[in-house]
């Protein structure tokens, strides 16, 4: 994923689910919570192209 289509998909959020994105980014406990969930490490894994 480039950032162009990062930025696209962050385009197409609501007001309020941009602002929820920048409270959790802000946030690095948060966002490494996140992170570390399965179904985040699955969706990174298929973005990244790992098996």
């Amino acid at each position: 994923m480039d950032k162009n289509s990062v930025n696209k998909l962050y385009d197409s959020l609501s007001q309020e689910q941009q602002k929820q994105v920048q409270q959790i980014l802000a946030d690095k406990n948060k966002t490494q919570q996140i992170l570390n969930t399965p179904q985040a490490q699955e969706l990174l894994k298929k973005l990244t192209g790992e098996r």
